[in-house]
C-alpha cells in the first residue's frame, strides 16, 4: 500500500487525459479492494473521486466490500446506487457478486430483489448468476428455492452441483446431499475437492460412516489431491462418525496442519471423552507454533468438562485469555458445563454472575441441568425464571424445567409448565435419532410409528424389554414428565427415538457390525442404562452420538464412565 500510494500521488500530479486517469484509478481501486495486501477504505475514497466509474470498477467495489472481516449490506447499497446512475448497466458478474454478498450476511429480502431484477433483465440465463442464486438461497436456508433454481439450470457445471450439495449438507438434509452426489456421478461430472468436502461434511453430520468410507475410497481410486481442507474434512468425518483412531491416523499422516486441522482433532478427541489425548494434541500444537483460535479452546475446555478436570480447565481458561482470545459465549458455556458436571453448582452460578457479557439461554439451560443433578430446588427455580424471561417461546426450556421439577416430584408445577406451553402454543423439540443402514440414513422420532418396518422394530423392542427386565433392570421413570402410573412411564421410555434406532439396527444388521446412532438431544438416564444392557445381552457394540458427546457401549459398560 505504501508503494501504491506513491503511484497514486504520481497519477494525481501528472496532467493525464481523463480516459487514462479513469483507467489508472480503476486499477488502483482493484488492487485496494481485492488484494490481501490492499485497503478497502482507500478503495472507497478513490472510487468516490472517479467521475464515471466503469462497470468493472463497480463490480470490484461490490466484490471487495463483501470480503471484509465484518461483512455488511454495503454491496447491496452499492448495487442500488449503480442502478440509480442508469449508466453503466449491471452485468452478470455484478449480479453474481452482489448475490454472493447477500449470501454471506443472509440478506434474504435484498437477495430476492436482486433475483427479481435478474429476471427482468434476462440475466438469469448466465451460469454465474444461476450458481450465485443457488448459493444465495442455500446460505439463507431457503433450500427449496435453491433446488428449483438448480433444476432450471439447463447445463449444470461442477460449481452448480457442488453448491447444491453443499447447501443440502449445510441444512442437515443428508440423504438429499448424498442422492445428489450420486446424480452428479451419473451426469459424468467429476467432483473436485470442494464437492467432496461438502459430501464428507454431510456424512459427519449424519454419522454416515459407510458412505464416508466410500467417499474416502473414491478419493483414493481417482487419485484426487487431498489438500489441507479435504484432509481436515476426512479427519472430521471419521471423528464425528465414531472412528476416532482412524481420524487420528489420518491426522498424523497430514504433512501440513493448520489451526483448523489441529482444532478438528482436538474437538474430535474431546467429544469421545479422550481428554488426556486431546490435551496432548493441544500441547503438540503449541510446540509446533501453530496459533490456537477460539475453536481450539472450545475443544480443550469441553475435553476438561467431559472428564471432570476442573483445575486443568481453569488453567486453560487463563491460557486462552493470555493468548488474547476474548471469551465467546461458547467458551463461557464450556466453563459452566465443567463446573456443573463436577457438582460445583454454586461456583458455576458465581461464574455466570461475573461474565463480561449477559449469559444466553444455553448458559441458563446448563445451570438447570446442573440443578437437576445436584437436587437444588430453590436455585433451580430462580434460574428457570431467568431462562423463561430470556426465551419464553422455546419449547426446550419448558421441557428442561419440567424435567427438573419432575425429578423433585413437583407434579403440580410440572402440570403448570405443560399448561403454560399449551396456552402460548409452544411445542417441544422432539427427540430424533438416525442410523445409517445400506447407504441410507433412517430417522426416528420419539413415539413415531411411521417407519415402513415398524412392526419388526416393535418386535425387537418387546424382546429388548423382556431381556432387560429379566436381567434386573428397573426403569428410571423420573425421565418421564407425566404424572401417570409406572407401567405407562416405562412404555413411554421404550418409545424414545434412540431405542427405535437401536432396535432397527438389531433388526437389519448382524454381529459384529457396530450399531451407530446419532441423536439430536442428550441421552436420558434410562436409555443410557438400557443401552449398556443391550450391548451385553445382544453382544453388540453400540455407539451413540448425542448432542454433547459420544457414548461407546461394549459388554455392558460405556466409554463415558457414566459421567455425562
Amino acid at each position: 500500500m505504501k508503494v501504491l500510494r506513491q503511484i497514486h500521488a504520481h497519477v494525481i500530479t501528472f496532467a493525464l487525459p481523463s480516459s487514462s486517469l479513469s483507467f489508472l484509478l480503476n486499477k488502483i481501486v482493484g488492487f485496494c479492494a481485492l488484494s490481501p495486501l490492499g485497503d478497502i477504505d482507500h478503495a472507497r475514497r478513490v472510487f468516490h473521486h472517479i467521475r464515471n466509474p466503469n462497470i468493472f470498477c463497480w463490480n470490484t467495489m461490490i466484490r471487495g466490500s463483501s470480503l471484509v472481516e465484518t461483512p455488511s449490506k454495503e454491496p447491496f447499497f452499492l448495487y442500488r446506487k449503480l442502478l440509480n446512475r442508469c449508466y453503466p448497466n449491471p452485468n452478470s458478474f455484478t449480479l453474481a457478486f452482489v448475490l454472493k454478498a447477500c449470501a454471506i450476511v443472509s440478506a434474504l429480502n435484498e437477495g430476492l430483489q436482486i433475483h427479481s431484477h435478474a429476471l427482468r433483465t434476462g440475466l438469469t440465463s448466465s451460469q454465474f448468476v444461476q450458481t450465485a442464486l443457488v448459493n444465495f438461497y442455500s446460505k439463507c436456508e431457503e433450500i427449496g428455492s435453491a433446488r428449483r433454481v438448480f433444476d432450471d439450470i439447463p447445463e449444470r457445471n461442477l460449481i452448480a452441483w457442488s453448491t447444491m450439495i453443499s447447501g443440502y449438507a449445510r441444512t442437515g438434509l443428508v440423504n438429499e446431499a448424498l442422492i445428489l452426489f450420486r446424480g452428479m456421478q451419473k451426469a459424468e461430472i467429476s467432483p473436485d475437492e470442494v464437492t467432496l468436502v461438502s459430501v464428507l461434511s454431510a456424512c459427519a453430520t449424519a454419522g454416515a460412516l459407510d458412505i464416508g468410507k466410500w467417499v474416502h475410497a473414491f478419493i483414493d481410486k481417482h487419485i484426487i489431491n487431498v489438500d489441507l481442507e479435504l484432509g481436515t474434512a476426512l479427519v472430521n468425518m471419521y471423528a464425528k462418525c465414531g472412528c476416532i483412531e482412524r481420524a487420528r491416523k489420518l491426522f498424523d499422516e497430514m504433512p501440513v496442519k493448520d489451526t483448523k486441522a489441529w482444532s478438528s482433532m482436538i474437538v474430535g478427541l474431546a467429544i469421545h471423552g479422550l481428554a488426556g489425548d486431546a490435551l496432548d494434541v493441544f500441547s503438540r500444537m503449541e510446540q509446533t507454533k501453530v496459533k490456537p483460535n477460539h475453536v481450539t479452546f472450545i475443544g480443550v475446555l469441553s475435553a476438561c468438562a467431559h472428564s471432570g478436570l476442573v483445575t486443568e480447565g481453569q488453567r486453560y481458561w487463563s491460557t486462552m485469555l493470555e493468548n488474547g482470545i476474548a471469551p465467546s459465549m461458547e467458551h463461557y458455556g464450556c466453563m459452566v458445563d465443567l463446573l456443573c458436571r463436577a457438582g460445583l453448582l454454586e461456583d458455576a452460578y458465581t461464574f455466570v454472575q461475573t461474565m463480561s457479557v449477559p449469559p444466553n439461554a444455553v448458559i441458563w439451560r446448563t445451570l438447570i441441568v446442573g440443578c437437576k443433578k445436584s437436587g437444588i430446588l430453590d436455585r433451580g427455580e430462580i434460574i428457570a425464571k431467568r431462562l423463561l424471561e430470556l426465551e419464553p417461546l422455546n419449547g426446550e426450556n419448558y421441557i428442561l424445567i419440567s424435567n427438573f421439577l419432575a425429578s423433585r416430584s413437583q407434579w403440580e408445577k410440572v402440570s403448570h409448565m405443560r399448561k403454560k406451553m399449551k396456552e402460548i402454543g409452544v411445542k417441544p423439540i422432539p427427540g430424533c435419532s438416525s442410523i445409517e443402514v445400506d447407504g441410507f440414513v433412517h430417522e426416528f422420532v420419539i413415539g413415531d410409528g411411521s417407519h415402513p418396518e415398524i412392526k419388526g422394530i416393535n418386535n425387537v423392542l418387546r424382546d429388548i424389554s423382556e431381556r432387560v427386565h429379566h436381567a434386573g433392570h428397573q426403569a428410571w421413570t423420573s425421565a418421564v414428565l407425566h404424572d401417570v402410573d409406572e407401567d405407562e412411564k416405562e412404555i413411554a421410555l421404550f418409545e424414545h427415538s434412540e431405542r427405535l434406532a437401536i432396535a432397527f439396527g438389531l433388526l437389519k444388521t448382524k454381529a459384529p457390525a457396530v450399531i451407530r446412532v446419532v441423536k439430536n438431544l442428550r441421552v436420558c438416564d434410562d436409555c443410557h442404562e438400557v443401552t449398556k444392557m443391550i450391548s451385553r445381552l445382544y453382544k453388540r457394540e453400540i455407539i451413540v452420538r448425542d448432542r454433547v458427546r459420544f457414548h461407546k457401549f461394549i459388554e455392558g459398560t460405556c466409554s463415558c464412565k457414566d459421567y455425562w
